[in-house]
């Protein structure tokens, strides 16, 4: 009854608690399922070498591995790992922070404030992760000849200047406002439902985050393809996609070249990702949330006494 009782004073745990949750929370999430992230990526870049078009995530997993050797899909992983700290520690912050003065925290659903925290918590959290996105997808696609990231980082910033590692942040916040408004809202509806008491329960954490982001991550997709080739349109040997422009341009792109169908491009390795990496991006922040409330108040009446 203990653990229930600190678990449901969480609500009001302090910022830093948050922030730190969310920061180790987001490492744990991005890091565990970066090679299906780097399929996804190898799926949704258009290309004209025949080497770099793949038809089903396992034949793009084989592919990779045997032709590229599998340390070929981990390469990139240190950018996510550098960038995925603060923007994770500043997204769980917003969110718990605007929820919380938003009222989301009392009893009962409250679908406008959960959606309307998450779409603030996404903005500065996306502002921060952009750069180090755009540098994790040029290294993960086919052919890439960037080997670190501060060489790519160097590299980009010169021959594209800064702008290059902004160019898609306008198609970010695009999908990822709704991917977030969507999956916190699935989120706190299907905790309350199937954990009505507020206990810790890691299954209902686990299972709720996971369906969160499946089906946040299908919404999105078509968003997803319009910023993959914003991001990598540096790369591309094809004249149009170099001088791709916005979201828009890109979307009459995709249109264009694949029709509707274009623009589920990925979405099966897209969705297979957000599933367990959100089931253990949830997993982990409430757990450590919870652990780290523990340490702050043993820490405090420790002082005290």
């Amino acid at each position: 009854m203990a653990d229930e009782i600190e678990y449901e004073g969480l609500g009001n745990a302090s910022l830093g608690i948050n922030m730190l949750a969310g920061a180790l929370a987001g490492i744990s999430e991005h890091a565990v399922m970066f090679p299906v992230d780097v399929v996804k990526t190898r799926m949704q870049v258009y290309s004209t070498s025949p080497a770099a078009v793949y038809t089903g995530v396992a034949e793009a997993f084989s592919r990779i591995s045997a032709t590229e050797g599998g340390r070929r899909l981990w390469r990139g992983v240190a950018s996510v790992i550098a960038g995925a700290g603060p923007a994770h520690a500043v997204y769980f912050g917003v969110y718990e922070l605007a929820k919380e003065l938003g009222g989301g925290n009392a009893e009962g659903n409250h679908f406008a404030v959960t959606a309307g925290a998450g779409a603030l918590a996404t903005i500065g959290s996306d502002a921060l992760m952009n750069p180090f996105d755009v540098v994790k997808q040029r290294m993960q696609i086919h052919g890439s000849t960037y080997r670190t990231v501060p060489d790519t980082f160097r590299r980009i910033y010169r021959a594209e200047g800064i702008s290059a590692f902004y160019a898609s942040l306008p198609t970010t916040l695009l999908m990822t406002i709704p991917f977030t408004a969507t999956q916190f809202t699935v989120y706190e509806y299907l905790k309350k439902l199937m954990n009505p008491n507020n206990s810790y329960s890691p299954i209902t954490h686990i299972t709720a985050g996971g369906i969160a982001g499946g089906v946040a991550a299908a919404v999105t997709t078509p968003l997803d393809v319009c910023k993959t080739m914003l991001q990598t349109r540096g790369s591309s040997q094809d004249a149009v996609l170099r001088n791709v422009n916005g979201m828009l341009q890109a979307g009459r792109i995709v249109l264009a070249r694949d029709g509707v169908a274009g623009f589920s491009r990925g979405m099966t390795p897209r969705v297979m990702s957000a599933l367990p990496s959100n089931a253990l991006c949830w997993f982990s922040y409430e757990a450590f949330k919870m652990l780290l409330h523990k340490n702050n108040k043993a820490a405090s009446a420790g002082s005290v006494l």
